[in-house]
């Protein structure tokens, strides 16, 4: 609308007062009467507040269309900067309102939003991010049995807090399940090398040991990641402990084996030579399971030679027994020959080699 008095508003009218004379003149010049100059005047001036009325109404609506812009414009921005956390630009762009034009708070506060929803953008992939993380650690720890819905309200990211303090906290969390895996990953390194120490002395597949408990222990893909789980760590030291428990009972039977090879050796003047395949079985008498370390070192096949060697000098020595006992049982029976009398019936010879077959040696050894 043109303000009274000002440039615009006096050319106007200058030039409507000239058009107007103008008019006057020709309407003379033609002879119009007064009756039908007064009625083209007030149809002049009707359609001349038609146009100025059109003019008002578009000018409203161009009003309406512009104050609905700005409103939807700082509606976007309050709900953007509650998102973010972004609460000191209110007070600025309140202020500003007061002071300018409905174009000046568009052109004003369209920056604004912008800038936002572009810091919006960034800030959910960052919380897209952290929650990708989060997800898939605490897959990990839970050994995928179940979605975690219990998580924080930082993984909801849908027009909720994205403030930097939400952002924080969710970074918080993210390290502290880093750090839980990375000890959990560790003490599943360290009870898998046990387990494969123990696997060594004992001679046992660690490959399908470690399988046993969890496939990712012992796989060659690179896109399988470590087990990490409860189940997993349980099932290691269920592992070490039956491994443990083994090797105990494997010592102990080797220990028992070493003092029969000794026992017999004694017995049977087994030349050094004779001996040496079977001097680390005697070491075993001195030594505790935990200083055990070599390789096979308790291996089945360790044991099931040693044992083979203590039964077969078990049968030399019975053998040997035998021929001792049926020397004497002839002496014995020559001595009786001669004094005329009978000899002992407990001492003939299937009596007596079913004694050395039991294993009752003593009897003879007195």
């Amino acid at each position: 609308m043109l303000a009274l008095g000002s440039p615009t508003s006096v050319r106007t009218s200058t030039t409507c007062g000239a058009m107007l004379r103008e008019l006057e003149q020709i309407w003379n010049d033609i002879g119009e009467s007064e009756a039908e100059k007064d009625r083209m005047l007030m149809e002049l001036e009707r359609e001349c507040l038609e146009v100025y009325r059109r003019k008002v109404n578009e000018a409203g609506n161009t009003k309406a269309r512009l104050h609905q812009s700005v409103m939807a414009k700082e509606a976007e921005l309050a709900a953007l900067m509650a998102a973010l956390g972004e609460l000191g630009f209110h007070s600025q762009t309140h202020m500003e309102k007061r002071s300018t034009s409905l174009k000046e708070q568009l052109a004003s506060v369209t920056p604004l939003v912008e800038d936002l929803r572009s810091k919006k953008e960034e800030r959910l992939k960052q919380f897209a991010d952290i929650r990708a993380q989060i997800e898939k650690i605490s897959g990990e720890i839970s050994g995928y049995n179940h979605h975690t819905n219990t998580m924080i309200g930082c993984l909801t990211l849908e027009e909720q807090d994205l403030s930097l303090r939400n952002l924080n906290e969710c970074q918080t969390h993210l390290r502290t399940l880093q750090k839980e895996k990375s000890e959990r990953l560790n003490k599943v390194l360290e009870y898998v090398n046990e387990v494969h120490t123990l696997c060594g002395v004992l001679g046992l597949d660690f490959g399908q040991t470690v399988s046993d408990v969890h496939p990712s222990l012992h796989g060659t893909s690179l896109e399988q990641s470590t087990n990490i789980s409860n189940s997993t760590l349980e099932g290691l030291e269920h592992a070490i402990l039956k491994l443990k428990t083994e090797r105990k009972a494997r010592i102990l039977k080797l220990k028992n084996i070493g003092a029969s090879l000794l026992e017999l050796w004694n017995l049977m003047d087994t030349p050094k030579e004779d001996k040496s395949d079977f001097l680390r079985i005697t070491s075993f008498l001195g030594t505790s399971e935990l200083e055990v370390t070599e390789p096979g070192g308790l291996s089945t096949e360790m044991i099931e030679q040693a044992s083979a060697e203590v039964e077969r000098l078990s049968k030399l020595k019975a053998g040997r027994m035998k021929e001792l006992v049926m020397k004497k049982r002839s002496e014995l029976e020559e001595i009786c020959r001669i004094a005329h009398i009978e000899p002992d019936t407990s001492t003939a010879a299937e009596k007596s080699n079913a004694l050395i077959d039991s294993g009752m040696t003593f009897l003879f050894m007195q």
